[in-house]
Order: C-alpha cells, then structure tokens, then sequence
C-alpha cells in the first residue's frame, strides 16, 4: 500500500502512547514529534502537516482527553479522527444528472493513467450500480489512445465511442452524447487529451468542451507517486477548469502516499476513488475513514465485505460451507475457492484489513508467493478427477505423474497434499465435529504463505 512507511510509523508511535496509563502534555508533544516526522517523510505538504498536528495536539491535551479513563485510547481516537478530516471526512458520492446521461470528463496529464482509469471507473459503475456507460476517445493527439480505449472497451465488453483522429474533441463530445441519449445510456466517461505538463491549448480544448457538454463531473486523474507534484497539478487544474474531485492511481504501488493526504487539504475537492492495482477490477470508491484506519492498523472490514461481495459467488459460498459440515470438501472446491479469494485483490493486502492484523507478530512480513500459488493450481489440474475427489488413491507412482504434469517436485506434491489434509481437520473442528479436549497440533499454515 502507498502508505506502508507512514503507517509502521504512526502505528508505533501510536502503540507506545496506547500502553501508558496516564498521558501528560510531555507525552503528547513527543507523540506530535514522531507524527510530524511520519507525515513529511511521506511527502505530505508541510503546511497540511503544520496544521494537521495543531490540530491534534489542541484536542490530545483538551480535559476531556487527559482526565478519561483510557487516555492512550481517546489520543489515538483523536488522531483518526482527524486524519479522517484530512481525506475529505467523509465518502464523496458521484453527482447524477436530473436527466440521464451523466456527463463526466475525465483530465490529467500524460502518464497519469487516465485512459485506464476511465476504463475501470465504467466497469466499477456497471457492476456495483448496475449502470450503463459509454466510452469517448475524445485524445486525437496521444500515439494510439484511441485504440488504447477501443482495446478496453472489447476487454470490457462495453461499447466506445470514437470518430477518429482527424475530427476536433468537441465535436467528438458533443456526438457521443447525442449517441448516449439515443441509445439510453445514463453515463458518458469522455477520455481527453492530456499533456506532459499543463499548457495553454490543452486548457483552452478542455474549456471548450465544458462549456458544449456541461459536464457533471470533472474527475481529475492523479498518479499518486508523484508526490508533492501530484498537489500542484491538482491546483493548476481547478484553477482553470474547475475540478469537482480527483482519482488517485497507482495508490497500491511503492509509494509514501502523500498526495492523498495532501490534495484534499490544498484544493478542497474530494478524492472520489483511488486506484489500487492494474486490472480492470482494481478501482475502490475513496473512503476517508476506512483508509484512516488502515493507516493507524486498525483494519478495513467494510472493503473487505464490499470486496467478497462482488467477487465471492454467494451459492458456491453456501455450497462449501455444507462441504466443510460434511466433510466432503474437495481438492476442486480448494481451486475453486483459491480463484475466488484471489480475484479479491493480493492476498497479504486482504489479510492487512483485518481488525488486528498489525498487532500479530511478524504479519506485516508476511509474503504471500504468488509463484507458490500458480505451482499449487498446476498441482491440482495435474490431478484426475477421481485424483481431487479422493486424493488418498495417490500412490508413489501417481505422484509422480502428478509432479512431472505440473512441472514441480515429488516433495512439492507430498507437501499440498498433506497441508490439504490439515485444513480438512482444521475445517473439522471449526465446524464443531471433533471432541472437545482434544490436544491441538501444530498450527496450520496456508499451503501459499
């Protein structure tokens, strides 16, 4: 995540003060001290981050916090709070037109993502809001952007609209609307042109197709690893155009993840979604709450409902856990399962929003191989299906047919086969089958981590 510096930081920062049982103004001010350093080492802006601790530091050294009965607590819960306040409070929802189509133009300069984000924000809207969106290639000057978009649109299943390269973007805008009402499609995402920096004739192309469209929204698209850059393109942007929120990308990526805590403070205009990886998929509503909370470790159960929602197929859920009941459970359900938890997003991310997960020994380490887990699918599909069914027909010679078809290990083989065996029991007892008082046996380990 882009805020793993920060958040290892803030979090020992706000461990230590969580353990004491009283809280003096000393302690807040070294607490102020840390934090500060936390936030300019992840290139928040240094008047955001003045004002930021300010603010803290009033409320953490108010009556209301010294004299309670968990000092630590309230300071922490202040701090939240706070950063919370810094993102934005509270989610920014997309505005709607009275009358359907929904306009959004989509800027940003060259590099930022901007056309793959236009492609992820109209999956996002067909598949959580049930909407039907139509695709403009309205950057006639980018080598290939109209094709980048078309290429999308096929991926997508999604229809694109495009006149070429030789007709004005205005003229492609105005069109394209024209075709959405006849074709009743309630929202346009209009790709424009963008630039290597901000100049006059692109301001003066985008201004023009304001002005024909009337636009709902104006989604300023930012790559968030360019840091403090990031908050003075927003700047120059809504000078000129007037941006009504802004989509972070590559928020996922190596990053120290200040713009997203600067750029809502110096422009005022809400992040509304924050890209988090490169697939299609890969694109979540900016929510400053949850994202505080995963800053300060605290977890992110909601996005991870929200996550298991759209990508866990609720019957097969249902499914399994008669499986898990009965014991019945198969090395096909283990795939199957294994596919579905893996289209929620990269699992050591999914298992850093638990409530807690920072606080278990060794878990911020955690790596989940990936190669691991290709090397166990080409495992199982190397099975028969009497294989997956009943794995305990596997002899000697049938594991090594199974370590030839896969292109791994006997030793690899015996190894998924015996985990696979200890999450049966595992799945035994959770499901209250085994005898209470039974000695436990040594911890179980997901085949992958």
């Amino acid at each position: 995540m882009a805020f793993e510096g920060l958040a290892d930081r803030l979090q020992n920062t706000m461990q230590k003060i969580r353990s004491k049982g009283k809280v003096s103004e000393a302690d807040v001010k070294e607490m102020m001290r840390e934090v500060r350093l936390a936030l300019l080492e992840a290139d928040v802006n240094f008047k955001v981050v003045k004002s930021f601790v300010k603010k803290v530091s009033e409320r953490s050294v108010g009556q209301e916090v010294m004299k309670s009965l968990t000092p630590g607590q309230q300071v922490i819960k202040v701090v939240k709070e706070e950063l919370t306040e810094l993102m934005g409070g509270e989610q920014s929802q997309i505005v709607t037109a009275k009358r359907p189509p929904t306009v959004i133009m989509m800027v940003g300069l060259q590099g930022a993502g901007k056309t793959t984000t236009t492609g992820k924000l109209a999956n996002l809207l067909r598949k959580r809001y049930n909407r039907k969106p139509l695709l403009v290639a309205a950057d006639i000057y980018r080598p290939a952007a109209i094709k980048q978009l078309e290429t999308l649109g096929k991926q997508l299943n999604m229809p694109v609209f495009s006149l070429g390269d030789q007709i004005s973007p205005v003229e492609i805008a105005k069109q394209a609307i024209e075709k959405a009402k006849a074709d009743h499609h309630d929202y346009v995402l209009i790709d424009t042109a963008g630039r290597l920096h901000v100049d006059e004739n692109l301001m003066g192309e985008l201004k023009e197709i304001k002005e024909l469209t009337s636009p709902d929204e104006i989604f300023l698209v930012v790559d968030a690893m360019t840091g403090q850059d990031a908050v003075n393109v927003a700047q120059s942007f809504d000078d000129q155009l007037g941006v009504t929120g802004v989509v972070l990308t590559k928020l996922d990526g190596d990053t120290r993840g200040g713009a997203a805590l600067s750029i809502r403070a110096v422009t005022e205009k809400p992040i509304k979604f924050a890209g988090m990886g490169e697939k299609l998929d890969a694109l979540e509503p900016f929510h400053p709450e949850r994202m505080a909370s995963r800053i300060l470790g605290m977890g992110d159960v909601l996005t991870l409902i929200e996550k298991a929602q759209t990508n866990v197929d609720e019957e097969k859920a249902k499914e399994l856990e008669q499986k898990m009941r009965t014991m019945s459970f198969t090395f096909d359900d283990f795939l199957d399962q294994l596919g579905q938890v893996r289209s929620m997003g990269p699992l050591d991310e999914i298992i850093k929003m638990l409530p807690g997960a920072n606080k278990i020994k060794g878990l911020n380490n955690v790596q989940v191989d990936e190669k691991q887990i290709s090397h166990i699918e080409a495992i199982i599909q190397s099975m028969t299906s009497e294989e997956k069914q009943h794995p305990e027909i596997i002899s000697s010679g049938r594991k090594k047919r199974i370590a030839k078809g896969s292109g791994t290990s006997i030793q690899e083989v015996n190894r998924l086969l015996k985990q696979f065996e200890e999450m049966k029991k595992m799945m035994k007892q959770m499901s209250g089958m085994q005898q209470k008082g039974k000695k436990k046996g040594a911890p179980f380990k997901f085949p992958f981590m």
